[in-house]
């Protein structure tokens, strides 16, 4: 069966898409700790990060870098912040959190946003890739 992020991925379920390439895929968490939370995820299921082959591990890490480099560019914060939990959702993902505060950091602090503002903010980030 395949997981949420799948079904995002394949366009089952719509998602605030940032950017994607042949094998990874990222997009704005919708239950965000801080204005620009992204997702990034690889296309293959993958339960946990460290059963990836170490090659896909490292692309996916790279892939993860470029897009928080293009968050940092648009969000204003003092950093962005990397999470691997993987508790979820059983298919690898990679918290991109930009922060100002630590709280910002528990997944116990959340925002809301609005349609609206989550697909400006993905066509803002896109273009500072």
């Amino acid at each position: 069966m395949s997981t949420l992020f799948t079904k995002i991925i394949n366009g089952e379920i719509p998602s605030y898409k940032v950017t994607e390439d042949e094998n990874y895929y990222a997009f704005l968490d919708i239950n965000p700790n801080s204005k620009g939370h992204t997702l990034c995820i690889p296309k293959i299921e993958e339960d946990k990060i460290f059963d990836l082959a170490e090659d896909k591990y490292l692309d996916l890490m790279s892939f993860s870098r470029k897009v928080a480099k293009a968050i940092e560019k648009t969000v204003a914060c003092k950093r962005v912040g990397i999470a691997v939990v993987g508790l979820e959702v059983p298919h690898v993902h990679v918290h991109l959190i930009p922060l100002n505060e630590m709280k910002e950091m528990t997944f116990q602090h959340k925002i809301s946003m609005s349609d609206s503002a989550f697909k400006v903010l993905a066509k803002e980030i896109q273009s500072n890739l």
